[in-house]
């Protein structure tokens, strides 16, 4: 996939792994569309960053995807990559949580069934250009869940499968799809989970930028790569390196 000369889609753009990515491919020229639900937080993004565009749009809210949808057609039709990347997640107990449920809702909503949302409303789109992608950020998560981030890891899970079944279906048309899978990211996002152990955003989108240079599928970031292959060799092992405190 080329990294220059796109049109790029970057929702949750305003701050950690979606704003490193933003950084770093608005300066391989690039326009950048960062999107976020705060006007403040994204127009600063977009103020340090070389030709790029600010749209406020929550990605959950079936109202906001379709203005973002009907304004991305009419303003910018050769839009070729879409990032998936805003998220959401609680840390929590599966087992005496007594809103479990809700907050299991609300993640599989963002992190999940929105993202297969907004996909659909831009493959048309997506089709119409020469060469295009949709990037689905995932992780680690994806292969082997935490304890405490549970319902957050179904969401990741859920995304995974959704991913392969998409480049699959996609296989034969011009567009490309890509799975992001960062280990523990230094975010705010993070920060609750122990963030500050993480490696930093910038790491993920110097990974990212060269996985999609090759075509590298599934971008499996830093430490995911071995806790991958460790899932692949003993499931049971990865799971309890997994709930190791951080």
């Amino acid at each position: 996939m080329k990294t220059s000369q796109n049109t790029v889609l970057i929702t949750g753009g305003s701050a950690g792994i979606g704003f490193e990515i933003a950084k770093q491919l608005s300066a391989k020229n690039n326009h950048v569309i960062i999107v976020g639900r705060n006007t403040e937080r994204l127009e600063k993004a977009a103020g340090q960053l070389q030709n790029a565009t600010a749209i406020t749009a929550d990605i959950a809210d079936a109202a906001d995807v379709d203005k973002l949808v009907t304004k991305l057609n009419h303003d910018f039709p050769a839009l070729n990559m879409v990032i998936n990347n805003a998220g959401y997640a609680t840390l929590n107990s599966i087992v005496n949580d007594d809103d479990i449920f809700d907050k299991a809702s609300a993640e599989m909503h963002t992190n999940y069934l929105s993202v297969l949302r907004l996909n659909q409303k831009l493959l048309p789109l997506l089709q119409k250009q020469q060469e295009s992608a949709i990037v689905n950020v995932s992780s680690i998560v994806a292969f082997v869940p935490g304890r405490l981030t549970a319902t957050y890891s179904a969401t990741k899970a859920a995304l995974h499968s959704y991913t392969q079944a998409l480049r699959v279906a996609l296989a034969d048309t011009t567009v490309k799809v890509f799975e992001l899978m960062p280990p523990l990211v230094d975010t705010e996002f993070s920060a609750e989970i122990g963030g500050h152990n993480g490696i930093p955003a910038s790491q993920v989108a110097d990974e990212f930028i060269a996985a999609l240079e090759t075509d590298n599928y599934e971008i499996r970031v830093a430490g995911t790569e071995q806790l991958y292959q460790l899932f692949l060799s003993s499931p049971a092992e990865a799971l309890k390196v997994m709930q190791a405190p951080r």
